[in-house]
């Protein structure tokens, strides 16, 4: 069994509430399916906005999938599968609310997934120095988010400034709120 497997198998979907409406229990197979280990045995683009994520709010699975998107990354899966987990991982971690009955529990979404990301910097470092756009600098705007450490982000972002976009090598991608929570 794949880490990613092993990561979703963990999780407990049937028990948590999907942002459709219904149990999480779906996210395991739509999961699978993105990470190439679906009936199709390869990579296929599934969208779990509005499952997982909104515009506006995460709901309960967030946290689950954040650790399943770290999984596939250190898992050795296909390129486009892990341009997608780390866009996936951006959604996460870039989320602004929790959904009402989560937060109704004291739970604080975007927090927790950002708290499960910061477990990844090394493989978000490693995306980031493997040069290949976009996916180093879609990482590098994950750590513009999670990194406590300014002052390595900068060092990065000054050696990995050829592959990175406009926007991570003048830090305008950056969120220093996070850095002062830290």
């Amino acid at each position: 069994m794949r880490l990613v497997e092993m990561e979703i198998a963990r999780q407990d979907w049937k028990g948590m509430l999907c942002g459709c409406g219904g149990s999480a229990e779906h996210l395991a197979r739509d999961l699978l399916q993105l990470a190439g280990r679906g009936p199709l045995q390869r990579p296929c683009h599934v969208s779990l906005e509005e499952h997982v994520w909104s515009p506006t709010v995460l709901w309960e699975p967030a946290p689950a999938v954040t650790s399943v998107a770290l999984a596939a990354l250190a898992d050795d899966i296909a390129p486009t599968a892990r341009a997608w987990f780390l866009d996936l991982l951006q959604c996460m971690v870039a989320g602004e609310g929790t959904a009402w009955e989560p937060a109704r529990r004291g739970l604080d979404l975007p927090e927790l997934c950002r708290d499960l990301a910061v477990q990844g910097l090394r493989l978000l470092y490693g995306e980031v120095m493997s040069g290949r756009p976009p996916r180093a600098g879609t990482a590098f705007e994950i750590l513009t988010v999670v990194e406590p450490d300014r002052a390595r982000l900068q060092r990065v972002r000054e050696t990995a400034a050829a592959w990175l976009p406009v926007c991570c090598r003048t830090g305008m991608c950056d969120d220093d709120l996070q850095a002062l929570d830290r």
